[in-house]
């Protein structure tokens, strides 16, 4: 289980709210946040969480920057008492479809390193942008696998993506190291 803080079946929180229609930036900031939780939209205006601990304090703090913004909002604990399947399944369709555009950006990651041994670029620089590049993919794989709840089909393409993205820089470092030790 990914959410520590989460018992298996502890059901889903809602949050129902309202904003005003302008500024635009309102709406694209509340379902910017919306978004980087890992909620899904029942429907328009309507979102939902597994329920945790951690995802209650995020919620509650939304909303409340939702009634800052002369917005309503109401945050709801609830079971689902017809369509459970339906709403896990557009749960896990979210997070692997996040997998999905990591798996995407690793396979990015190898096509950078591909081209550093095709121009002959063995630097240091090249080495510390393409470690940069990695540790930002394993951050955004460590927060999607955190709202990945109930074990999403994708994790572990996502996790031997990663792998090979690691292996190809380990590679690409020992031939940076290699390069210096000849002088180049």
């Amino acid at each position: 289980m990914a959410d520590a803080d989460r018992a298996p079946d502890e059901g889903w929180l809602v949050l129902i709210y309202r904003v005003p229609s302008e500024p635009s930036r309102l709406r694209s900031a509340v379902w910017r946040r919306l978004k980087s939780l890992g909620a899904i939209y029942l429907q328009n205006s309507a979102a939902a969480l597994p329920a945790s601990v951690g995802n209650e304090r995020a919620l509650r703090k939304l909303r409340s920057q939702i009634l800052d913004m002369e917005g309503t909002a109401a945050l709801l604990s609830c079971r689902v008492l017809a369509g459970e399947p339906e709403v896990r399944a557009s749960f896990q369709a979210a997070r692997n479809d996040e997998y999905e555009e990591i798996v995407d950006r690793c396979e990015d990651f190898l096509g950078q390193v591909k081209k550093e041994y095709a121009a002959n670029h063995f630097t240091y620089a090249e080495l510390e942008e393409n470690e940069v590049d990695l540790v930002k993919l394993r951050t955004w794989f460590a927060r999607v696998r955190a709202r990945d709840a109930f074990g999403a089909a994708g994790r572990p393409e996502a996790e031997k993506a990663l792998e090979a993205c690691q292996q190809s820089l380990d590679d690409y470092a020992a031939r940076v190291y290699a390069e210096e030790e000849d002088g180049h």
